[in-house]
């Protein structure tokens, strides 16, 4: 199941009893506050969730896949994610309940 926006905010509408327009404004906070920090190209971690970096990849050679065609990607930045040892254990614990 995909989690959207929309589930988050009804979720915490429910569990902090909250009115829908203040949780869209909290969850709408936290996400600017993660989306500035990464742009700054600073790492954003959270406790027992994970950490998100962002990576700086250098210039290399590619191929236009219609025309293969050589050329040159220039150099970007890229975020990754890399999950907490509590979170992956929790996940690890739960698939083998389920098999």
């Amino acid at each position: 199941m995909t989690i959207t926006k929309d589930h988050i905010i009804s979720s915490i509408c429910t569990q902090l009893e909250l009115p829908k327009k203040r949780a869209a404004e909290m969850l709408d906070s936290l996400l600017d506050l993660v989306e500035k920090t990464l742009e700054s190209g600073d790492d954003v971690l959270i406790s027992g969730f994970g950490k998100f970096c962002v990576k700086q990849k250098k210039e290399r050679k590619g191929r236009n896949p219609a025309t293969g065609e050589d050329l040159m990607l220039g150099s970007r930045r890229v975020i990754t994610f890399k999950c907490s040892p509590i979170l992956r254990a929790r996940i690890n614990s739960n698939s083998k309940q389920q098999i």
